[in-house]
This record gives C-alpha cells, structure tokens and sequence, in this order.
C-alpha cells in the first residue's frame, strides 16, 4: 500500500463530465484520501459540487492490496451501486476500469509536472471510439 502514498491528503480543483452531446457539467470536485486501520485499506471520499455548493455527486472508494491475487483492489460506492474492480499502479498515477453492458470505462490519473492530479475517464460502447466522459485537475491542499 506505500506504493500509494502520493494520493494521501485533501485535493481539490474543477471537473468536467461528459454525459452525451452538448456542454459538459462544469463542477468543482473534493477528494479526500487517508489511511485507514494502520495502513491496510486507503479511503477515497469524493465529492462534486456545483457553483451553489450542493453536492451533485457522492462517492466512497476504498483501495486495498489482496496477498493473493497480489493485485490492487478498488471498491467504489455511489447512487446505490458498487464497484469492485482491480487498480493498476503506474509510475506516477493509477488507473482503473469496469464493463457495463456493452460499455467499457476507463479512468487513468497522473500527475502533471505542477504535481497535480490530473484523471481522465473514457468510455468505449461496443466498436465505437472511445469518448471522453470526465476531466479532472485537482491541486493538493494542506
């Protein structure tokens, strides 16, 4: 789990989301990452609001290493539904995805040369290109 110590903390910053044509949803977005139970499961809290400041999406991750499979575990809570899916530690970020029926997504972070977390999500429907559905640039906070 030391691999993930660069995420710990509070970060914030704007998000897009793609949700189709038209304008994306501009909104500003909150993650807070800590360490729980002296370091065996990370939690990721996210947090989406809109320039009124009400919470337009909610999210609860959790990031854990299986000594079995020796393999990242991601497990995502939103809206009623769950996510567990593997997370593959890069160099300088992390990514992850899942299959929804006939859809694929996929969400890639890095940090930029300023030391932001910079994430991008595309989704591929069947043989179709992929489409980005979400920008995030998040500064980290003391």
């Amino acid at each position: 789990m030391h691999k993930l110590a660069f995420l710990e903390g509070r970060w914030d910053g704007p998000v897009a989301i793609m949700r189709g044509p038209g304008e994306p949803l501009h909104l500003m977005q909150s993650e807070v990452v800590r360490y729980k139970l002296d370091g065996l499961v990370m939690l990721i809290e996210g947090k989406s609001c809109g320039t009124d400041g009400n919470a337009q999406f909610e999210a609860l991750a959790t990031i854990s290493f299986d000594d079995t499979s020796h393999s990242y575990r991601f497990r995502a809570y939103n809206e009623g539904h769950y996510l567990d899916t593997e997370l593959t530690v890069l160099a300088n970020g992390f990514s992850w995805g899942f299959s929804a029926g006939p859809a694929r997504i996929v969400n890639i972070m890095h940090f930029t040369n300023k030391g932001e977390w910079q994430e991008t999500g595309e989704v591929t429907v069947g043989n179709n290109p992929a489409r980005r559905s979400v920008e995030m640039l998040l500064a980290h906070k003391p």
